[in-house]
């Protein structure tokens, strides 16, 4: 009840279903963040870093924690569902929150769109006869039903997919361990992955953060189910660090062992298939087809199911606040989901699916490009809501804390590659375009699009 009553204050209704433990929303967010996310992009990764790929990874993770702290101080003061357009919205005003709304759309929009593309093309390379497009179809309609008939049902799928997940992640951390302790390919044990002082430069770590950020994006995704969960607003919070810190470390060990294995990083046979190739040379063929299928069904499935489910609330929350249609914000009276959004988001996954299935490079530069830019407007919210118009005295986490972590996903927003933030910026300022429409139009507290 005490979270029913924060969300009434706030000026809306309890509508979701109340079911998410603490436990749930760790799963949730591991499942979306992929524990062996790197294998997907491991090629781009340690080649822009110069195998230094271990730093990038954990310069990722430090600036995520940061940003994990600006979400959960911003869920404790607003715990509603929407994530940083709630927050922004909220903590600076509408207009600023419909844009970093707009931003984050960007990423959740897309990455369920480029998981299916990734996953289509993995399985497309071991199943020639099958069609990509095929594939698209399969994972979308899976995943549509899964999140259709309710969370409590997406929690149970995502516990089996991601035992799976950390079972060949076991296998590979192992069997890589014995192949260096061998030699296997001249491997042999040095921190050259972490640190090598004939290649540093941080201009070029920094590069290489810009891509392998990629594999932490969706710890976010968490806040979005502010309003399904029974442990209260710290909850949000405690998931949303901890699980970084899981994958931040798994992410880090595994692409050290890779990097070891495979010392000679300019090498690979094709850099989208490197880390099944490092496989394939520490345990033989068959390890290098387990890690491919691990990853498609992964992302496919498991990353894509957890990523419609958050987007999905995004739209619901926008919608309610009627920045985007009602009917988005319709909830199904028996399953308690926001269940128009989530067929909407499949229909959409289909249609950028089937259009980038062949550029998956174009689609991930838009995804970074989204989520480091309201990544951004959530560190500025914290400042201002809590400093600015609260007159709050407690600098370190009010201030000090959402200060370095603007400070390192600007620094990596920077790196972005200059397409990225090309496309990026002209979707940024069609929506500018729009909050400007709206601030134009607005006779009273909000704006009826319907």
């Amino acid at each position: 009840m005490a979270q029913q009553s924060a969300i009434e204050k706030l000026g809306y209704k309890q509508e979701l279903k109340r079911s998410l433990s603490f436990w749930d929303l760790l799963i949730y967010g591991l499942i979306f963040m992929v524990p062996i996310a790197p294998f997907g992009i491991y090629g781009d990764v340690v080649t822009t870093s110069k195998g230094m790929v271990a730093l990038a990874y954990l310069i990722g993770m430090v600036g995520m924690i940061f940003t994990a702290l600006s979400y959960a101080r911003m869920s404790e003061a607003f715990p509603i569902a929407g994530s940083v357009y709630a927050y922004a919205g909220k903590g600076i005003n509408q207009y600023v929150g419909f844009v970093a709304g707009w931003s984050i759309l960007l990423d959740y929009i897309l990455v369920p769109a480029l998981l299916y593309v990734v996953s289509a093309q993995a399985l497309t390379g071991m199943v020639p006869g099958v069609p990509s497009w095929v594939w698209l179809v399969v994972f979308i309609v899976i995943n549509t039903i899964i999140n259709y008939f309710g969370i409590e049902f997406t929690a149970k799928a995502n516990i089996v997919i991601l035992i799976f997940e950390l079972i060949v992640l076991a296998l590979f951390i192992v069997i890589g361990i014995v192949a260096i302790a061998k030699g296997v390919n001249g491997a042999e044990f040095s921190f050259k992955p972490l640190y090598d002082p004939d290649y540093f430069s941080m201009h070029l770590v920094m590069s290489a953060v810009s891509i392998a950020v990629l594999s932490f994006l969706g710890f976010d995704a968490i806040s979005t189910l502010s309003e399904e969960t029974k442990g209260g607003v710290k909850s949000i919070g405690r998931a949303t660090i901890a699980s970084l810190l899981i994958v931040g470390v798994l992410f880090m060990v595994q692409t050290w062992i890779a990097a070891l294995v495979f010392p000679d990083f300019n090498s690979f046979d094709d850099i989208g298939t490197a880390f099944y190739q490092v496989a394939d040379i520490a345990g033989g063929g068959w390890l290098g087809n387990l890690t491919a299928i691990a990853i498609a069904i992964a992302w496919g499935i498991a990353d894509a199911l957890v990523a419609q489910a958050a987007i999905s609330r995004v739209l619901y929350s926008m919608a309610r606040d009627r920045k985007l249609p009602r009917f988005l914000a319709k909830v199904h009276p028996k399953y308690k989901t926001p269940y128009i959004s989530t067929v909407i988001v499949a229909i959409i996954s289909l249609i950028v699916g089937i259009a980038f299935i062949s550029n998956v490079d174009v689609l991930s530069s838009f995804v970074n490009f989204g989520a480091l830019t309201a990544f951004l407007f959530l560190h500025v919210s914290v400042f201002i809501h809590y400093i600015i118009k609260n007159k709050s005295r407690d600098y370190w986490n009010h201030f000090v804390l959402p200060l370095i972590g603007f400070v390192i996903i600007g620094y990596v927003w920077i790196s972005l590659a200059t397409q990225a933030k090309i496309l990026g910026l002209s979707w940024l300022a069609i929506g500018i375009i729009i909050a400007i429409i709206f601030a134009v139009q607005k006779k009273d507290t909000s704006l009826d699009l319907h």
